[in-house]
């Protein structure tokens, strides 16, 4: 497997190369088009659609994480969460202009269960539920680090009412590699969500793991908890009740020749 990421913005071959106005045009009109598609009046304000982690074997199968099709999982018409989160967010403040953020037609904290885009057009991983975990004690283990990565996809900070975000990072080992794509919700005075997917493969395994769970609680429920943690998903995580988990096998195509599904590579 090779694993592969992408931060930067990609060159632009045509003759307005260089100019940053060019290329901020272009930017914006490809977001509204994205966000006509999604039925949203906005996408999220800091969105990196250029930035992508990829696990890919040399045979075109894998997986990748990116900010476009994780945006495609968020639910539109799963009002009632929606509606109900967003009047206590207009209750715990006087200004009539927050009423406009109840009435829009979409889920304004950009929530999304987005698991990662399976790659291949002939071969797919097979995913199949699995009651296998995650072995987080060979992740504690100590081992040289050959790879590491971290890249933002998104960013909204809701009005300066709290923030939304996604992101995922990569940890290569000898032996391994661990991938984290999270999702973090924070509203302030209202309620902190978490979305985490994990993706685990070891070396000498024809297969990978991932693992789902959904966190989420309202502030109310938080008293106990030093608001300075509220900002920070690691921390905040342990006391956010799980709402949901799922456990999921993706396994290697069974024509794949052995020696080609040895070990991953990071480029």
């Amino acid at each position: 497997m090779k694993t592969k990421h992408s931060g930067k913005e990609p060159r632009t071959t045509s003759r307005e190369a260089g100019s940053p106005v060019a290329t901020d045009l272009h930017k914006k009109a490809k977001f509204n088009r994205l966000a006509e598609e999604l039925h949203m009046p906005c996408v999220p304000e800091m969105m990196f659609g250029d930035n992508v982690l990829r696990i890919q074997h040399e045979s075109l199968f894998g997986i990748e994480f990116n900010a476009t099709d994780a945006l495609r999982c968020v639910n539109n018409s799963q009002g009632m969460v929606k509606v109900a989160c967003a009047e206590e967010w207009q209750e715990s403040r006087s200004e009539p202009e927050h009423t406009k953020e109840v009435v829009n037609p979409y889920d304004w904290t950009y929530t999304t269960d987005y698991k990662g885009t399976l790659l291949g057009d002939t071969i797919k991983l097979k995913v199949s539920a699995t009651t296998e975990h995650i072995d987080t004690e060979k992740l504690k283990a100590r081992e040289q680090i050959m790879f590491f990565e971290e890249v933002l996809l998104f960013e909204d900070e809701l009005h300066d009412h709290g923030v939304s975000s996604l992101s995922v990072k990569i940890r290569v080992m000898p032996s391994s590699f661990f991938v984290l794509l999270r999702f973090f919700l924070r509203v302030d005075g209202v309620l902190i969500r978490m979305n985490d997917t994990r993706l685990y493969h070891e070396a000498d395994k024809r297969y990978m793991l991932r693992e789902y769970t959904s966190r989420e609680s309202k502030i109310s429920s938080l008293k106990h908890v030093p608001p300075p943690l509220f900002t920070d998903p690691n921390e905040i995580a342990q006391y956010l009740p799980v709402k949901e988990n799922i456990c999921e096998k993706l396994e290697f195509p069974e024509d794949l020749h052995p020696e080609s599904a040895a070990a991953p590579e990071g480029t």
